[in-house]
């Protein structure tokens, strides 16, 4: 019999990554969506009819149990969350409860239909905000500096309280930047490579970038949903850092991306205040060594090649549109 899994997050970058590697190695596959007036599913049309889609939400304790004893899944990957720094400072609140408290309705949902389910929380190398030291792994103690960074803390260790107070197969993956073309556009990242291709075919002239010099750790989201899956493969539940170890500004992701389309960055880039930061994380860089020793998983791609695949990406989509 086939293994199931359900999904929170499915419709993500990381969720649609997630879905096509669990299909691959014989999955059935289950999304829990929440119902919006205008759903979008354009990162997972491809696989549509090869997935189930659930409405569910995880504001709605109810919503997350039905959805579990629907799909019956030995594994569960809690992807969701209200994922958008800048966003949590302007809806703080609603950032606490789906990324926070969402967690922990997740995981009573668990608690109450199976106990015995694999369960993955996404936690976010945000946690480490300003930073104790470099480079950050798994024994390094958190400064959140932001809302989304607050709720993110809370519900790495509610996922450690589940696991050490019950019993359960519950672990954290704490996720350094990962990035694909199918990145969200109010990510910078995303933002970079879309206004590349748009300043290279004559449709913008510059692009506004907050804090330049802010260092990055940033891997490929495709290589990273395969840890995903290896921690919840193993005999015994534990947390991991997945990271490349390198860290790179924002000012390097800028130069690759536009001289990949034979422009000079500087000529287009422009620092615009409306896009710092309350609190800046001025470095994240991770050490996956924990990772690379108990789980077998390494990074497979690097700054330059994951720059080229977005920024040709975007610009095959500015052409298309």
């Amino acid at each position: 019999m086939a293994k199931s899994a359900l999904i929170t997050g499915i419709t993500g970058q990381d969720g649609s990554y997630l879905a096509e590697l669990l299909l691959a190695k014989g999955y059935k596959v289950f999304g829990a969506v929440r119902r919006l007036s205008t759903p979008n599913y354009s990162r997972i049309e491809h696989i549509r009819d090869q997935i189930e889609i659930i409405d569910a939400d995880l504001s709605d304790q109810l919503s997350l149990i039905h959805a579990i004893e629907k799909s019956e899944p030995c594994e569960v990957y809690n992807l969701a969350a209200q994922s958008f720094v800048a966003t949590s400072w302007q809806q703080a609140i609603l950032t606490g409860d789906c990324t926070g408290l969402g967690v922990t309705r997740m995981l009573e949902a668990v608690k109450i239909v199976d106990p015995k389910i694999r369960f993955y929380q996404a936690s976010s190398s945000e946690m480490y905000g300003k930073v104790r030291e470099t480079p950050q792994s798994e024994d390094t103690p958190f400064y959140p500096r932001s809302p989304y960074a607050v709720a993110k803390v809370y519900g790495h260790y509610i996922t450690l309280n589940y696991r050490e107070s019950y019993g359960m197969y519950c672990v954290s993956g704490i996720l350094f930047n990962h990035e694909s073309p199918r990145r969200g556009i109010e990510f910078v990242t995303r933002k970079i490579t879309d206004a590349v291709a748009r300043i290279k075919l004559g449709k913008q002239k510059h692009l506004l970038l907050g804090n330049t010099d802010a260092k990055r750790d940033w891997g490929f989201a495709k290589d990273y949903v395969e840890a995903m899956w290896l921690m919840l493969q193993q005999d015994l539940p534990d947390d991991y850092v997945i990271a490349t170890g390198e860290a790179h500004s924002v000012e390097e992701f800028c130069r690759l991306a536009f001289e990949r389309v034979g422009l000079n960055y500087k000529d287009h880039v422009k620092t615009d205040e409306r896009f710092m930061r309350p609190a800046e994380v001025d470095l994240l860089c991770g050490d996956a060594s924990k990772a690379h020793r108990q789980l077998g998983w390494k990074p497979a791609t690097t700054l330059k090649e994951l720059v080229h695949l977005m920024t040709d990406a975007d610009l095959e989509l500015q052409r298309r549109s």
